[in-house]
């Protein structure tokens, strides 16, 4: 009986340092990517001041083909909004909408994921040479639940790859319009 109350007592114990810890985490979780598009901004601005638009270079929407989107607000700019849904897990079901709209410089967006929380996202053009440096953002406040905060550790890892991939594809997308 001794041993199981010295391992239930060292599971506590485990347990208290892990939830102490997160505290110790940070409070927001980060993800960045840039690319360099062989295009002006006006060019590139479009796709990703558009909700609409957003279809042609998505990442995500080829994981799950059937999503369903709707659309509302007006067809691009502030108030633009997407909304999807998704059986599949790494889609889910949600909503984007264009808060922030600067001609041929910056778009930001609020997301809201329903139980899963919200985050913003950002899209930065800068020029580059003869081209334009897109850089895709994204922050979400990972508030006080232990759990969140060791969840957003890996954040980078989940979302990086696809910001990269949304990017290469917005940049094939850009560069064969020119």
């Amino acid at each position: 009986m001794k041993v199981i109350k010295r391992i239930f007592a060292g599971l506590v114990v485990c347990i208290l340092v892990l939830v102490a810890a997160s505290y110790l985490l940070p409070g927001k979780a980060e993800v960045s990517r840039s690319i360099a598009i062989d295009a002006p901004a006006s060019a590139i601005f479009p796709y990703v001041n558009s909700m609409q638009e957003t279809e042609k270079w998505s990442p995500w929407l080829h994981r799950d083909p059937e999503t369903k989107l709707t659309y509302s607000g007006p067809a691009a700019g502030v108030g633009n909004t997407l909304n999807w849904d998704s059986d599949h897990p790494q889609v889910g079901t949600g909503s984007q909408e264009i808060v922030e709209s600067v001609e041929n410089q910056r778009v930001r967006t609020v997301l809201d994921f329903g139980p899963m929380g919200t985050a913003a996202a950002s899209f930065n053009l800068e020029p580059d040479g003869a081209g334009t440096k897109v850089t895709w953002g994204f922050e979400s406040d990972l508030g006080l639940t232990p759990m969140s905060r060791w969840m957003g550790l890996m954040m980078d890892t989940w979302v990086g790859e696809d910001y990269e991939r949304g990017l290469t594809n917005l940049k094939e997308l850009v560069e064969t319009q020119s």
